[in-house]
């Protein structure tokens, strides 16, 4: 299954909920929820623990819009919309975290 996660971790808990729920997949983070993936931030060490357990992705141009580009957590997988396609195509199943 593919995790969709779409609002910031510091305004929804939607990053909290998909670490206890999914046990499988792969996460892609869009809009503001790419803040989780920078280093420094509140959500940092919950979302390494979940890159244990599966591949974490993050939407390029969304990253790239706010100017966080170097501030990724090493292991976060950027990819663009293409990329984004993809990683729906691979994926049986798609679970969008409002």
């Amino acid at each position: 299954m593919l995790h969709i996660i779409n609002k910031s971790p510091m305004d929804r808990p939607s990053l909290d909920s998909v670490q206890r729920i999914a046990q499988s997949g792969a996460v892609l983070l869009i809009e503001d929820a790419v803040y989780a993936a920078t280093r420094g931030n509140a959500a940092a060490t919950k979302l390494t623990e979940l890159m244990a357990r599966m591949p974490v992705h993050v939407l390029m141009p969304d990253v790239e819009a706010r100017g966080l580009a170097d501030r990724l957590i090493p292991g976060v997988n950027g990819v663009d919309y293409g990329g984004f396609v993809d990683l729906v195509a691979e994926h049986s199943n798609c679970q969008s975290w409002l």
